[in-house]
């Protein structure tokens, strides 16, 4: 490569090369340009490059002198913009004529044979490294993408992928990518071994690996496939394993990962060394402590004598930074120091306190609710703007919000202020989830013709917090038309309102238990008067008019009911009663979810009495839910419930406000509402009094990590009603155990079981399997 400046011009050829390449000027031509001032600037050789682009990149401008130094950075600029496959410059008299040729741009890029990626993401994911339509074609980038695409695949144990590139050349200077892709089959972990440990059999560390042989999950789990990600956690699991018992000095020395030459086996080795088992010799502590050493030591859980814990140690400098934080001091800094006597296996720590500046909080943010209102969550925090930072009331905040149950799920963080040192900002994370549950259905048969059933309910109505329901039903035998509304904020200190309008109608065929029927119309009002954090008590007034009919084929019980009220002596005719029921209730929820709780208790007590109407009963409900994390990934639920109505002074209990067990809520495994007495038909009729209990042990569902939305669970149920006056004896309890589902699904909470009833009876209607939408426990 030369240059030519146009002395060396013949008259006929004013026209003259100054430059082609960078290469020439990094060789040290000895041919130089003679230097001009540039009059014009002319761009040659561009189709889809604007000019005022290249104008941009030359480092020379029009009234500039132009020399061999500009030459050799105009070519660099150009060439480094990527644009470009070759440049060259002359010299038309005093125009700097810039002649280029474009790199090919790329209009398509295609993938064949890719199953185990999504195409979109694959084509998302090479166009973040330069490969996609628009781009300019560049060979050695192309070259990266297709290495990225085997890397890609090796991640999820495609060892024997093989990727071809074909590059289509196109009209206007474009060309088409397509990458052929040989997937090949996925290479699956044939043998894990664990060398170097003694304590700890192979059989007990591969529990704690999430790398795994092959086995009846593996399709769902993918444990089976190898990725250094999991491999890296899968070590950490490892070392945290043995930190937890102990072994201070656990070390992983080496892994070594080998495929077959048919690259379908993998075999993976990790070799530890377990070192020797530790105990704690002393705890002390060092720093500014305001005078609470006492209260901060007996938050640690590591004693003097007992063996290490990591996950106590942890465990210990979260409490304490916590606690720091409820006294204002978000930054709080605490670490433990290690002094490790190797000769008496012993380790003492010493735990360094620095609580930092005492913050407050300048914004409290709300993010991710497109539905719901601000005020509707704003109004359940506890930690204020411009006030002391609270750990506890940030964390109370947090759990207040997802107590509502209009959210999925429901984070919080605390930043530092930027140019502040003092000030957090907490930024709440909602994300929202369907609150709405309609439903409807429709049949058609000889007996009913065409019956129509409906119910809507919204927790969270137009994103005002507010709950409004309506249910309608049009079967010949059960008709129902019922419209309620609650209003959680109905003053602004938290008192709640709820009402309710119904008109119900039961009238079952007379082939199935004998003619009968109730008709019940009225309604109710009542308020939530909070009294704590957690705690809320109820009160409640309701009028209600309700219509018995029987006739010769009815059942005795419902005749003899007829009769207790007033009366024909057969029981046979038609009884109304008003009444007027007073309600007082108690109500206390500490879990950490409405619903998916891990933590926390729910407790529910209600009173229902009636002294001036006619049917005069009283009717007692106390429920309890208890909560608690056993691991870090398995939840014991228990449930337990007592029920119990009376009739008072000489007027019996109420049929229509008898109490039904059997089926998901109660006791699975057994028919909806079967068990109890049964009249002369076989058919159950509820009782004055029910005893439930359920226990579940939740797992979350393999593969999904730690999504509480799907889990599975086993559980054991227990529960009977029973008859107004009648003993409730234990020996009567019906039980069940099983397994099941249970997924928060988009159109509303869903749970499938299926159970094994322990001690049936003759008589006993038993459904092994059994699901429900729209239950939370």
């Amino acid at each position: 490569m030369k240059f030519i400046s146009d002395r060396f011009a013949s008259p006929s050829f004013r026209r003259t090369l100054i430059g082609a390449a960078v290469l020439a000027f990094c060789s040290g031509s000895a041919f130089a340009v003679q230097p001009f001032v540039v009059k014009d600037i002319r761009v040659e050789g561009i189709q889809r490059t604007e000019a005022g682009t290249v104008f941009s990149y030359l480092p020379v401008r029009v009234g500039e002198t132009f020399s061999d130094d500009k030459s050799v950075t105009t070519i660099k600029a150009l060439y480094a913009t990527g644009i470009f496959k070759d440049v060259r410059l002359e010299k038309d008299g005093d125009v700097l004529v810039v002649i280029v040729e474009e790199r090919p741009a790329i209009a398509k890029v295609d993938f064949t044979g890719t199953q185990e990626f999504e195409k979109d993401m694959l084509v998302t994911a090479l166009k973040d490294i330069g490969v996609g339509e628009a781009k300019t074609f560049d060979k050695a980038t192309t070259d990266r993408a297709e290495q990225e695409l085997k890397r890609q695949y090796l991640s999820r144990g495609l060892y024997g992928v093989k990727v071809t590139t074909t590059v289509t050349p196109m009209e206007r200077n474009r060309v088409s990518i397509m990458f052929n892709v040989d997937e090949g089959e996925i290479a699956r972990i044939k043998q894990i071994n664990i060398v170097g440990n003694k304590v700890f059999s192979d059989k007990e560390l591969r529990k704690e690996l999430e790398l795994n042989t092959s086995g009846w999950f593996s399709w769902y789990t993918k444990a089976d496939q190898y990725s250094k990600t999991k491999l890296t956690g899968d070590l950490e699991a490892l070392k945290s394993f043995y930190l937890d018992r102990g072994y201070v000095e656990m070390n992983v020395d080496s892994t070594q990962v080998s495929i077959t030459p048919d690259k379908k086996d993998i075999y993976l080795t990790i070799n530890i060394t377990e070192g020797e088992k530790y105990s704690v010799s002393d705890i002390k502590f060092e720093g500014e402590m305001y005078g609470r050493e006492e209260e901060l030591r007996s938050l640690v859980l590591l004693k003097k004598g007992e063996t290490y814990s990591g996950a106590r140690l942890t465990a210990t400098n979260k409490l304490i930074t916590d606690r720091l934080g409820n006294f204002g001091f978000a930054f709080a800094n605490v670490n433990a120091n290690p002094e490790v006597d190797r000769e008496k296996r012993e380790v003492a720590f010493t735990f360094f306190i620095d609580p930092g500046k005492r913050a407050y909080v300048r914004h409290m943010n709300i993010q991710g609710n497109t539905t719901t209102r601000d005020e509707v969550i704003r109004r359940e925090f506890r930690q204020f703007e411009s006030s002391w930072y609270d750990a506890n009331k940030v964390k109370l905040s947090r759990d207040r919000v997802d107590r509502l149950g209009y959210f999925k799920d429901v984070t919080v963080d605390t930043p530092e202020a930027p140019g502040t040192s003092d000030q957090v900002d907490v930024n709440l994370t909602v994300v929202e989830k369907p609150t709405g549950n309609f439903q409807i259905g429709g049949a058609f048969s000889q007996a009913e013709k065409f019956s129509l059933s409906a119910s809507i309910q919204q927790a969270n109505f137009a994103g005002s917090g507010n709950t409004v329901g309506l249910e309608l039903n049009t079967s010949k035998y059960s008709r129902t038309i019922a419209f309620s509304q609650t209003n959680p904020y109905y003053t602004d200190d938290g008192v709640s309102q709820s009402y309710e309008l119904y008109l119900r109608t039961f009238d079952p065929p007379a082939v199935n238990t004998g003619m009968y029927s109730i008709k019940q119309t009225g309604g109710r009002v009542s308020w939530g008067v909070p009294f704590s954090e957690v705690d809320t008590v109820f009160f409640g007034i309701g009028l209600e008019r309700a219509t018995i009919k029987t006739d010769v084929t009815s059942p005795n019980y419902f005749k003899q009911y007829v009769r207790d009220l007033g009366g024909p002596a057969s029981g046979e005719g038609e009884v109304s009663s008003n009444s007027v029921p007073l309600t007082i209730a108690w109500g206390r929820d500490s879990r950490d979810s409405a619903v998916t709780p891990t933590v926390g208790r729910y407790q529910r007590a209600n009173l229902e009495i009636d002294l001036i109407g006619d049917s005069k009963y009283v009717r007692a409900v106390y429920e309890q839910q208890w909560y608690r994390p056993i691991t870090s990934w398995a939840t014991l639920a228990l449930k337990g419930e007592f029920d119990y109505g009376h009739g008072i002074g000489d007027r019996p209990y109420p049929v229509f406000k008898n109490f039904y067990a059997g089926g998901i809520g109660s006791v699975r495994g057994y028919y909806s509402s079967s068990l109890g007495y049964l009249d002369t038909n076989g058919d159950a009729l509820g009782g004055a009094s029910r005893l439930i209990g359920n226990a579940e042990l939740q797992f979350p569902f393999p593969g999904q990590g730690k999504d509480r939305s799907l889990r599975w669970f086993a559980f054991f149920d227990g529960g009977q009603v029973y008859q107004e006056g009648a003993k409730m004896r234990l020996s009567e309890l019906r039980f069940s155990t099983g397994l099941g589902v249970s997924w928060i699904s988009p159109v509303g909470p869903l749970k499938l079981s299926y159970a094994k009833p322990i001690n049936p009876i003759y008589g006993d209607r038993l459904e092994r399997f059994q699901f429900q939408m729209g239950t939370g426990f």
